[in-house]
């Protein structure tokens, strides 16, 4: 999921020739998940349609303060402004930024951009010489004095002929340059978790299997909630029929216990956080048949074995990782829970009771209470899974905080 999604994108469109990107601008940032209203400068409308880019953000592209001369309803641009949680004026010509470093406001454009509360970016788009110019530096200089992000420039032919810097950055780069700002500042941006989910399938034969009833819901929800916060998330899932929305999680499907241990393993030394969220098996069939076993008349006896223990062997191999445990209790729920957070090493460990209406396998709430070093306990009240997993990733971001 890209952090632009959900994000309110206001798109300033000025009279430049690179006007005519803006369409696979708009598109690019649609595709992200963002909504995009648009409004350009009465000039700008002469390079690319208001109906293309209206079409494109599925709004109506603004561009005068009324419709015409004897419509009464003005387009408010307080309003457009406030409306906005970043704002792109793209391309920015010499023209708009000297307007917007001197307040210049004889637009509809201006006035947003004098508007505007939220952060704004520009992206410049001239020819050689206007760009090096001492008025156009100036003006660059004094927005990003005002805390405005340029979006820098680059080399390559202008509209001119000639070949220089003052190209406008192309809208790929445009988008991938305001995810990047965006992500610097979100809570785990550099910090890479390893999650895991659902449950693990131990075979007796090719057909059967001993398993059980997690549906993988909460490890999904959290591997979503760290990647939104800015985490890099590795994903190790159970058989589940669970979809992640966000496509920078990388997901790794096991069926076993062996897979996950081997997994886990392999990427442990690499990260920072490890959540094991898995229902992971705890015995075994000591011996897995080729052949599906036959009905007879006589009761099957099925010998197991105690699965590998990769919480403990976490515990014991931890160096810089924050080790978070999850314990399905249904008696002596805390007592247990905290025994497993001391033997096993963990920095937290998520309680659920399977005596709590609505928590546990296969719904969509959960009820936990978060135990940590010193018996410090925190409880929630039952919620969806989405929040709980909220409250799980901020109580790790307390603890990386320390």
């Amino acid at each position: 999921m890209s952090v632009l999604s959900g994000k309110k994108v206001l798109l300033g469109v000025t009279a430049g020739i690179a006007a005519y990107k803006t369409a696979n601008l708009v598109r690019l940032l649609i595709k992200s998940g963002s909504h995009v209203k648009v409004v350009m400068t009465p000039s700008a409308k002469e390079f690319v349609t208001p109906l293309t880019l209206s079409t494109l953000s599925k709004n109506p592209v603004l561009s005068t303060f009324t419709a015409d001369e004897d419509d009464e309803l003005w387009n408010n641009h307080v309003e457009i402004g406030l409306w906005a949680d970043l704002f792109l004026i793209c391309p920015a010509t010499a023209n708009t930024l000297s307007k917007m470093s001197n307040g210049n406001c004889d637009n509809l454009l201006i006035a947003t951009y004098l508007s505007a509360k939220c952060k704004v970016y520009f992206a410049p788009a001239m020819d050689l010489d206007m760009y090096k110019h001492k008025s156009t530096q100036s003006s660059i200089s004094k927005l990003i004095s005002f805390g405005n992000l340029l979006i820098p420039p680059t080399s390559g032919e202008l509209a001119s002929g000639l070949f220089g810097e003052g190209r406008m950055a192309e809208p790929k780069d445009i988008v991938r340059f305001i995810e990047n700002d965006l992500s610097s500042s979100l809570p785990l941006n550099g910090k890479t978790f390893l999650i895991t989910a659902g449950p693990t399938f131990e075979p007796i034969d090719p057909v059967r299997f001993i398993g059980n009833h997690s549906s993988g819901k909460m490890g999904f929800e959290l591997a979503e909630t760290a990647s939104k916060l800015g985490a890099k998330v590795i994903l190790i899932t159970g058989p589940t029929n669970q979809k992640l929305l966000s496509k920078s999680i990388e997901l790794f499907s096991i069926t076993s216990s062996d897979q996950m241990y081997d997994q886990v393993i392999g990427k442990y030394d690499d990260v920072d956080v490890v959540i094991m969220s898995a229902a992971v098996a705890d015995f075994k069939p000591k011996f897995v048949s080729d052949k599906k076993l036959k009905k007879s008349n006589q009761n099957p006896i099925i010998e197991v074995e105690k699965t590998k223990d990769i919480l403990s062997y976490l515990g014991r191999m931890k160096n810089k990782q924050l080790l978070v445990g999850f314990a399905l209790e249904t008696d002596n729920e805390v007592e247990n829970a905290t025994s497993k957070l001391i033997n096993k090493n963990l920095d937290l460990i998520i309680l659920n009771s399977l005596n709590d209406k609505g928590a546990g396998f296969g719904v969509d709430t959960n009820k936990i209470s978060i135990i940590s070093k010193g018996n410090k306990i925190i409880n929630f009240p039952l919620k969806q899974k989405k929040a709980v997993s909220l409250d799980i990733i901020n109580n790790i971001i307390e603890l990386i905080n320390e």
